[in-house]
């Protein structure tokens, strides 16, 4: 069934499904001691810089958990958008991993900015009182919205300057590099960021992601807190193989240019019914716009979606690397017959 619910739902790309296949090769050391996870590894150094170290775990929840108990201690607290997935869609988690306190922060399009940030930069050496010592940030954030490799420097700086660590949660980075038209690597360490989980999975891959650390006093200890969150997989080549593939021939910016071009053609589309109102810029395979309601139903009976706010009729489409020209004709002809 196609569908515009979430890149989540899409299929895995071919050349990343032959590389699982391969690694499906005889016996190979588990838990990491094998030629696909050490090829992985060398990668992710070409395209991170040699600072970058990767420790290959199951899933996002997994990365994000495990990256910010590297960069924090039980009284600490993690800063983060009121939208961050850490808050909204991972079932405390975080919190009950890292045994953080978690502050949100209003943020209107998803995006903490360090003004936003430094009102909640306070009561440090008091023991009363958590100890702020990381940041999340999602790049792409929750609403589809795009940090400039300028906005994560100046997070980065002001949070340096306490002492405090960024966390990237990269689940849709290639998405923001397409945009950007960067490297991954100038709008993750090149800018300050400290630790990411850099995720395929939404991108043509088939499940697993790597927490990729670039300062030595977090690597030290992130092999402990991936055992202890049960993220080590003992057949790991499964994991780690797939991101061969995926940084080959910048694989991963082919498949995030094809999401993000769909995703464009899709809101040039919805823009021409003026009953169709954006709530966000489109900058990624993300749109938000509020739909009324009859115009809504119609279109649920042919597409799975999800709905972001029911009480304004917000709903949410995303593309996805494999998302078709047929796929977006065909929406494009409902539209027609739904406004008529």
């Amino acid at each position: 069934m196609r569908s515009f619910a979430s890149d989540n739902n899409s299929g895995v790309h071919p050349l990343v499904m032959d590389a699982v296949i391969k690694a499906n090769d005889n016996h190979a050391v588990g838990y990491g001691d094998d030629p696909w996870t050490a090829a992985a590894t060398a990668k992710i150094k070409e395209v991170f810089g040699e600072m970058a170290s990767p420790f290959f775990v199951f899933n996002g929840t997994g990365a994000n958990t495990v990256a910010l108990q590297a960069v924090t201690r039980p009284f600490n607290s993690i800063l983060c958008a009121e939208t961050a997935h850490i808050n909204v869609d991972e079932c405390g988690a975080p919190a009950r991993m890292t045994g953080c306190a978690i502050v949100t922060i209003p943020a209107p399009d998803g995006k903490l900015t360090p003004e936003l940030i430094k009102p909640r930069l306070h009561n440090f050496g008091v023991c009363h009182h958590s100890q702020p010592k990381a940041v999340y940030i999602s790049q792409v954030s929750e609403l589809g919205t795009i940090y400039t490799i300028e906005e994560v420097k100046a997070i980065a700086d002001l949070l340096h300057s306490y002492n405090m660590y960024l966390h990237m949660d990269g689940a849709r980075l290639a998405n923001a590099c397409a945009y950007l038209n960067c490297s991954m690597r100038e709008v993750t360490v090149d800018a300050g960021v400290d630790i990411l989980s850099f995720g395929g999975t939404k991108n043509g891959m088939m499940m697993g992601e790597a927490v990729v650390s670039f300062r030595p006093e977090i690597t030290e200890n992130l092999q402990y807190f991936r055992k202890q969150s049960a993220q080590l997989a003992s057949k790991l080549r499964y994991l780690s193989c797939q991101f061969i593939p995926y940084l080959e021939n910048d694989l991963w910016l082919e498949n995030a240019r094809k999401a993000n071009s769909s995703a464009y053609r899709l809101a040039e589309a919805l823009k021409k019914y003026p009953q169709i109102r954006f709530t966000q810029k489109v900058e990624s395979n993300q749109l938000f716009f509020t739909i009324p309601t009859e115009p809504l139903k119609k279109l649920q009976e042919k597409y799975f979606f999800y709905m972001w706010n029911e009480e304004i009729n917000e709903a949410r489409f995303v593309t996805s690397w494999d998302t078709t020209e047929e796929d977006i004709d065909d929406m494009i002809r409902t539209l027609d017959v739904v406004f008529g």
